[in-house]
């Protein structure tokens, strides 16, 4: 049977590096996004290049009915979806708490832990055979992100408690659930924070002393989704260079 994967958000950053890995190894691509379509079709046509199978689909994930016909697409175009990963999410520029407004927060939380709820929920609907589940939190989800991004680091710890409790719900099933918790990766996301150098900085505080880079991430994403991790499930891979 082919492995069918959708990467979510995979157009960038940690979900491209995943979506060329994936595909290198045989699975059938989804490259999903939200909006950068010609970063997802660079994406695709990398992946072609290189003899993989793969295309792109615009959804906004934190949308339900664009999840359906998401995967109603990924379906008709590559077969049945056998893996997913959770990858899309959304930071705001650097912030204390009490200067976060509500319409930020609501919008994080949404774009962050609704789009992995409603993903993960169509995929066990829809896969009736074993299937695995990887969500990109983030070591955020562990450190608070005080003055910085309280905001991204509790949808974060949502995910978190979504992965751990899904992963009891259909592990008879099959089905596995873990996490990855990157942190100090060197992604475009640091931009969309307002300090695009915030890796450099905090890099002689980090244990290894470098910045982590998306592929080493999308290692690890690879793994758990690979019947080389059949044994795992409700577990999490802290990727923060000993942070």
């Amino acid at each position: 049977m082919s492995h069918v994967v959708i990467v979510t958000g995979g157009g960038r950053g940690i979900g491209a590096a995943t979506s060329k890995l994936l595909a290198s190894r045989g699975y059938l691509v989804c490259v999903n996004y939200r909006s950068n379509a010609q970063s997802a079709e660079a994406i695709v046509s990398d992946i072609v290049a290189l003899g993989g199978q793969a295309f792109s689909f615009q959804a906004d994930v934190s949308d339900e009915n664009e999840v359906i016909a998401l995967f109603d697409a990924v379906e008709k175009t590559l077969g049945n979806v056998t893996h997913l990963v959770n990858n899309a999410g959304i930071l705001f520029t650097q912030s204390s708490f009490v200067d976060i407004d509500v319409e930020r927060f609501n919008q994080v939380m949404c774009s962050n832990v609704t789009s992995c709820f409603l993903c993960s929920r169509e995929f066990i609907k829809r896969n009736h055979a074993t299937g695995s589940i990887v969500n990109v939190s983030s070591a955020a989800s562990r450190s608070g992100a005080p003055f910085e991004y309280v905001d991204y680091a509790a949808s974060k710890g949502a995910m978190d408690s979504l992965t751990k409790g899904l992963s009891l719900e259909v592990a008879a099933q099959g089905i596995r659930v873990n996490a990855v918790r990157p942190g100090f990766i060197y992604t475009d996301m640091h931009t969309d924070g307002g300090e695009p150098n915030r890796v450099h900085r905090l890099a002689p505080q980090i244990p290894l002393q470098r910045g982590g880079r998306a592929d080493e991430v999308a290692n690890a994403i690879a793994w758990l989704l690979s019947d080389e991790a059949s044994y795992v499930t409700g577990s999490f891979i802290d990727l923060a260079g000993g942070k």
